[in-house]
């Protein structure tokens, strides 16, 4: 899918320039084998709203939504696999799993970047705060103060919408965000490739949740609307 790796490659040009090298080759080889789906989302939500857009711009949202849903994912991975927890630290030296937690952070970091002076940009704080309250449920089943929180894809999906369709200059179709709520609902965990999961009308599909409804189409114009 074009979109997909128009957005892989933004998002690998976004993280160039990170050092040492180690880390560098930890980060690129986490996107050169990522699912693309929400940088592809945030694409296709552009193209749906009718409007003047800097493709360029797209692309680099496309590539923020796609770094924060990364670090949030490895962060959530790391959560579960406690990779720490057999390891002698003492006598152990440099552990993948400290790269783990560095790429992490500079996902999110990145991403924020990407996002910032956009009309994402409170989006995207507001999935790192979710994502902070889903993660706090507590050990014994019970939900805490942060229950009710989306869970990452869903919230994620949202953003892509947010982020792809404020940058043709329009707000975001409320039809939109159920359309990709109701994807991420339907959608494997971990995300699978782009190609595979998103729906090969998806194009068609959006544009068709980003129009208007059809009596707001119709209905003339008075001198209160201006």
């Amino acid at each position: 899918m074009e979109e997909a790796e128009q957005a892989r490659v933004a998002a690998r040009d976004a993280v160039a320039d990170v050092t040492p090298s180690a880390l560098h080759e930890t980060i690129d080889e986490r996107l050169v084998a990522s699912s693309m789906v929400p940088g592809a989302l945030t694409v296709h939500a552009a193209d749906a709203v009718p409007g003047d857009v800097d493709d360029d711009a797209v692309v680099r949202r496309a590539a923020g939504v796609q770094l924060i849903y990364e670090g949030l994912t490895l962060t959530r991975t790391l959560v579960g696999e406690e990779p720490w927890a057999d390891v002698d630290l003492d006598a152990v030296g440099d552990l993948d799993a400290d790269l783990d937690v560095l790429a992490a952070d500079v996902f999110v970091a990145r991403g924020f970047r990407l996002l910032a002076r956009t009309e994402a940009a409170t989006g995207a704080v507001e999935v790192v705060r979710e994502f902070g309250r889903e993660q706090t449920e507590n050990g014994d089943g019970t939900e805490s103060e942060g229950a009710g929180a989306r869970d990452l894809e869903t919230a994620v999906f949202e953003l892509a919408a947010v982020a792809g369709a404020t940058a043709t200059g329009s707000q975001t179709p409320p039809a939109l965000t159920r359309y990709v709520v109701g994807l991420a609902a339907d959608v494997d965990r971990p995300l699978p490739p782009a190609d595979e999961v998103l729906p090969e009308t998806l194009s068609e599909v959006m544009a068709r949740a980003a129009r208007p409804p059809a009596d707001d189409r119709a209905r003339p114009h008075s001198a209160s609307d201006s």
